[in-house]
């Protein structure tokens, strides 16, 4: 996948991690997200997932990490006037070089991509026969398809997601530019909770 030069994309602060190529539902309501929401169906563009680094959801602008996911929607509706439901799905990961805060708090960003792990790393066997299990339990759909459990970025991605951890830890999981990094620190995290030996 080319990676894009530096762009400019808003930036939406959220109490969660997104990962390349995860899904994201969404409900929209406050008024700077709405129209936020517009211009990228208009323009076809993604915007920016951030973990909040300091501030909440709701209200004034939120500090977001400086390292997020793009996000690109593939469905949207509009029950009621004010209020967008949108499934977005993660797409490349980003660093924030300059942020600016509009008026009404909606944050833009210039951010560069990073580049893509290598998927060469082996995947780490306890790690995939969780990840098989996991989606075995929940159901396939539920999962960007094809599956690829010989993939090290894409496991390491769909664990990260699933398994119960702290904000701040998933984070982490998500800067990691090293497939089998992230893999070993997952096994690690597996091993502390119990879930492989």
């Amino acid at each position: 996948m080319k990676t894009e030069p530096v762009q400019e994309i808003y930036i939406f602060p959220l109490s969660t991690v997104l990962f390349p190529e995860g899904l994201l539902p969404l409900k929209v309501f406050e008024q700077r997200y709405i129209e936020m929401t517009k211009a990228c169906l208009r323009d076809e563009r993604p915007f920016g997932v951030c973990l909040i680094k300091e501030g909440r959801e709701v209200g004034t602008a939120a500090v977001p990490e400086p390292v997020g996911c793009l996000a690109t929607i593939e469905q949207w509706d509009m029950p009621q006037l004010g209020l967008f439901h949108l499934l977005a799905r993660g797409g490349e990961r980003f660093r924030i070089r300059e942020m600016r805060v509009a008026p009404n708090h909606l944050i833009s960003a210039t951010v560069e991509p990073i580049p893509p792990d290598t998927g060469t790393d082996v995947v780490d066997p306890a790690c995939r026969q969780l990840l098989k299990t996991v989606i075995e339990k929940a159901g396939a759909e539920r999962f960007p398809s094809p599956a690829r459990l010989d993939d090290a970025a894409w496991v390491g991605y769909r664990l990260a997601e699933v398994l119960p951890l702290d904000a701040s830890v998933k984070q982490e999981l998500l800067e990691l530019t090293d497939a089998g990094k992230r893999l070993e620190r997952l096994r690690a995290l597996l091993v502390k909770q119990g879930f492989a030996a």
